[in-house]
């Protein structure tokens, strides 16, 4: 066989894997779409009508719930993929053990919750209907396991339904229609039944992709080396979930539920961008399988750095345009909100430099897991850290407890740009290519939106509407035209195809990729 034919093979694998990438993407930048116009509704509801203690108070339970379901998938919504690839068994009974895993480690996180309360409520009183909240664990858990088990498929479509259709349209009309009834509780119901709709949505393609496990019966031996094989990959997920959330709930041991309901709103509102790298990750992950699987690393690099670009150029536009008019951005939750305007700059900030790395993770939890790992755990620590002294710093300078909240936001932006580069570095040297996606365009079309933003920043307050009217199109149009025109070249361009041909959907050249 000669070097010539498998360099073709590779080749044409290398261009359906970015085609795939492609239309995975656009399907999911679809859903990003959606997702914003369905969260917008919510942040608006809640602002206006909860109040920021009841936010906060809402928000300080979510995180533990939403940790305890992701510890209950036991790393399946990463690992499943690779399962399924290295499996001689029927796939739906290989699915269906994951998914009695998933079951059986919820009811034991919904124990723990509803014994010990106030894990989810460490600042205020526990009534109500406070303490059974973790029962939807197991439709949280579900749902992802279902959804990983759809995206080996290439099935993306039915994560974009479930979580950028079904779930943020159902929790802002719940959340509006329960304030009627319970003000109180009326936060926690509507989560509580926006999750149970998005499991609908996501067990019902499930069953009908891979079927009713017929002739299956639950193995207790291949379970149990699932969840061991697949520790690392929960401890990573654990891990960046808790990267993204710890600021939270450091907030809550710090400082009153207004506070931390404030800092949700801007972490809300900045979450948005974060959602393009996740919505990424079903497809992702079954790319990166296949090309491991026949040992063409130099793939799993280009693939890396292609996506790692896609999310960091439309986070670094996101970025700006939620942060030049920051104000008004978070004027429209409420006024009470304005004073997150510092942390939400900041939570923007961090999502656009976790992007390189969080994409970089994606490839590294399948070839070295465990240093992976301890990257993690060592910059989670450094965050937790940094956040205490950052916030008994400003504190004993005198300055405002607004200031001082936003601590923890510069904190989080710190530990995620730092351990970008870190894991960057590190999958380059594991892949012997290159994978840092950056490009010096990015900050001239980064400038190049400031200066169009501040003009609408400038404008007297009177006209603050006219920055999100007009300034956020023209921030988004001048920093994609600088992209577009100096930095995109063939493989960046067939995100935006529908139909993406084979030599469409190849990467440009290396010099091209690092400009």
């Amino acid at each position: 066989m000669t070097n010539a034919g498998v360099t073709g093979r590779h080749g044409e694998s290398d261009s359906e894997d970015i085609a795939q990438l492609a239309k995975g993407g656009r399907t999911n930048v679809a859903g990003f779409v959606l997702r914003l116009a369905a969260r917008i509704p919510f942040l608006f509801i809640a602002g206006r009508i909860y109040g920021p203690e009841l936010v906060g108070r809402f928000a300080i339970a979510v995180v533990a719930v939403e940790l305890a379901a992701l510890l209950a998938t036991l790393g399946l919504k990463r690992g499943l993929a690779q399962a399924l690839s290295a499996t001689d068994r029927p796939h739906a009974h290989v699915v269906w053990d994951a998914m009695l895993v998933a079951a059986v480690v919820s009811l034991a996180a919904s124990a723990v919750l509803i014994a010990f309360p106030q894990l989810m409520y460490p600042n205020t009183a526990i009534s109500g209907l406070d303490r059974f909240l973790p029962l939807i664990i197991a439709a949280i858990a579900w749902s992802d396991v279902s959804l990983s088990a759809l995206a080996y498929r290439r099935n993306v479509q039915a994560a974009v339904t479930a979580r950028a259709i079904v779930e943020p349209w159902t929790i802002s009309i719940a959340a509006w229609v329960f304030s009627f009834f319970t003000i109180r509780d009326g936060l926690v119901l509507s989560y509580v039944v926006s999750m149970i709709a998005a499991l609908v949505a996501s067990v019902v393609p499930f069953v009908r992709s891979y079927g009713w496990p017929r002739g299956w019966s639950p193995q207790l031996r291949p379970i149990l080396a699932l969840a061991r094989a697949n520790a690392p990959l929960a401890g990573a997920d654990a891990l960046e979930w808790g990267t993204r959330n710890v600021d939270r709930f450091i907030l809550g041991l710090l400082f009153p539920p207004s506070a931390v309901g404030i800092y949700y709103m801007a972490q809300q509102v900045a979450s948005i961008p974060a959602k393009l790298k996740t919505s990424f990750d079903p497809i992702l992950g079954p790319v990166v399988t296949d090309a491991l699987r026949r040992g063409d690393k130099a793939a799993v690099a280009r693939q890396v750095c292609q996506v790692a670009f896609w999310i960091m150029a439309a986070q670094g536009g996101l970025a700006l345009m939620g942060s030049i008019p920051g104000e008004a951005v978070m004027g429209v939750v409420g006024p009470e909100f304005v004073a997150g305007t510092a942390a939400l700059g900041f939570l923007l900030t961090a999502e656009f430099a976790a992007s390189a790395g969080a994409v970089a993770e994606s490839a590294m939890v399948y070839i070295d897991r465990r240093r992976n790992l301890l990257i993690s755990v060592a910059m989670l620590g450094f965050q937790i850290a940094l956040s205490f002294a950052l916030v008994a710093a400003m504190r004993r300078l005198g300055w405002p407890e607004t200031w001082a909240a936003a601590g923890v936001a510069v904190a989080l932006c710190a530990s995620l740009g730092l351990t970008s580069v870190i894991k960057v570095r590190v999958l380059e040297r594991l892949l012997g290519h290159r994978v840092a996606p950056w490009r010096w365009t990015l900050l001239w079309a980064g400038l190049a939106a400031i200066l169009a933003g501040t003009v609408f920043t400038a404008l007297p307050q009177e006209y603050e509407w006219a920055e999100l009217v007009i300034g956020v199109p023209v921030i988004a149009a001048v920093y994609m035209y600088v992209l577009w025109r100096w930095s995109f070249g063939e493989g960046d361009r067939a995100l935006f195809r529908r139909m993406p041909q084979a030599e469409e959907a190849t990467l440009p050249r290396q010099g091209a990729i690092t400009r």
